[in-house]
C-alpha cells in the first residue's frame, strides 16, 4: 500500500504525535492538546483506512488520488485526504460509539488555537479536557483491533485507564442527573409549583423532537411516559418477501406480490414531552437503558437509495 494511505503508517504516526502530547514535563497543556487533536485525526485516518484507504482519500478532478487509493494505479500523488469533519462524522457512523459532536470539539479547538485568536483549548480545563479526548481514541483504538497499551506504552496505560473511567463516571453521573432533574421538572408541574420562567420554556412533543427522518415511541425512564426516539443513520435494512411468487395474468398484467420493509436505525437522540427530558446523542441514550436501535417500516425507495459520498 502507497505510504499515505496505509494505515499502519497512519497508526505509527499517531503514536508519535501521541508521545509529544503526553510529554506533560516540557508542554504547556494547550501545545499538548494540540499534539492529541492531531493524533486523533490519525487515528480516525487509520481506522477508515484499514477498512478501505479509499475511505480516507479526496476525490480530484482525475480520480488520481483515488485510484492510487485503490491499488490499481502505481505513483506517487500528492496525497490529499478528506476534511477532519468529513473523518469524524464516518467514524461517527461506522465505529459506535465513536461520538461525532465529542470529537469535534476536539477538533475545533484545534482550528480555533492555529486560525484565531480565540482560546482554543483552554476553553476546557485539562482535567475535564483528557477523560472526553481519551473516550473517543479509545473507540478508534479498538476499531484498530489494538488495545490502548500498544498506542501509548505501558507506563501510560493506567493513566489513560483512569481517564477512561473518570469519563464513564461523568456519563453516569450526567445521565443520572438529567433524568432527576426531568422527574422534578414533571413533579413541579402536575403541583402547580414550577417556576412561572421554567413553565414559559415547557415544550410540546413538536418543537421538543430534533426533526430526524426516522423515530419511535420508547418509554421515558423519568417518567414513563411515551417519548420519542429518532435517528439518521440506516444500519441494516430487511427485505420480508412473501411466499407466492410473482406471474402474469391471463391478460398480460404482472403480477408482483407485495414486499414488506423494514430498516433498523440507529438511535441519536430522545426526549418527552411529559417531563421535558431530552438525551441528545447516543452514549446518553444507552447509558439511560434505552435501546440504541429501532425499527420502522420502510419501503423500495429506500432499497434503492445510495449514500451520498461528500466531503463536508
Amino acid at each position: 500500500m502507497t505510504g499515505p494511505f496505509d494505515h499502519e503508517a497512519l497508526w505509527m504516526k499517531a503514536k508519535l504525535f501521541l508521545n509529544r502530547a503526553m510529554d506533560d514535563d516540557s508542554r504547556s497543556f494547550d501545545e499538548q492538546a494540540l499534539w492529541a487533536a492531531l493524533a486523533l485525526e490519525l487515528l480516525a485516518k487509520a481506522a477508515l483506512a484499514r477498512v478501505s484507504p479509499l475511505l480516507i482519500a479526496e476525490p480530484n478532478e482525475d480520480g488520481t488520488n483515488l485510484l492510487i487509493a485503490s491499488g490499481l494505479v502505481k505513483g506517487d500523488a500528492r496525497f490529499t485526504s478528506v476534511r477532519a469533519k468529513t473523518l469524524m462524522a464516518r467514524c461517527h457512523k461506522a465505529f459506535k460509539p465513536f461520538d461525532y459532536s465529542e470529537a469535534m470539539k476536539v477538533i475545533n479547538g484545534r482550528n480555533e488555537y492555529l486560525h484565531s485568536s480565540g482560546a482554543g483549548f483552554m476553553a476546557i480545563p485539562p482535567h475535564a479536557w483528557w477523560p472526553r479526548y481519551w473516550a473517543q481514541a479509545a473507540v478508534l483504538v479498538t476499531a484498530l483491533d489494538r488495545d490502548m497499551e500498544e498506542l501509548v506504552g505501558g507506563d501510560r496505560d493506567l493513566m489513560v485507564t483512569k481517564y477512561l473511567e473518570q469519563n464513564a463516571k461523568n456519563l453516569e453521573r450526567r445521565t443520572e442527573a438529567l433524568i432527576e432533574r426531568a422527574k422534578q421538572r414533571r413533579q413541579q408541574w402536575l403541583d402547580g409549583t414550577l417556576p412561572a420562567k421554567v413553565a414559559a420554556e415547557w415544550k410540546n412533543s413538536g418543537y421538543l423532537s430534533a426533526e430526524m427522518t426516522h423515530r419511535e415511541a420508547a418509554t421515558c425512564p423519568a417518567c414513563e411516559s411515551a417519548g420519542l426516539l429518532e435517528g439518521e443513520e440506516v444500519v441494516n435494512t430487511e427485505v420480508h418477501q412473501p411466499f407466492t411468487a410473482s406471474y402474469y395474468e391471463e391478460d398480460g398484467t404482472y403480477y408482483q406480490p407485495d414486499v414488506s420493509i423494514t430498516l433498523t436505525i440507529a438511535a441519536d437522540y430522545f426526549s418527552c414531552a411529559g417531563c421535558q427530558l431530552v438525551l441528545n446523542g447516543y452514549d446518553l441514550i444507552t447509558q439511560a437503558g434505552l435501546d440504541a436501535e429501532f425499527d420502522v417500516p420502510g419501503d423500495l425507495d429506500d432499497l434503492a437509495r445510495e449514500p451520498e459520498y461528500g466531503n463536508d
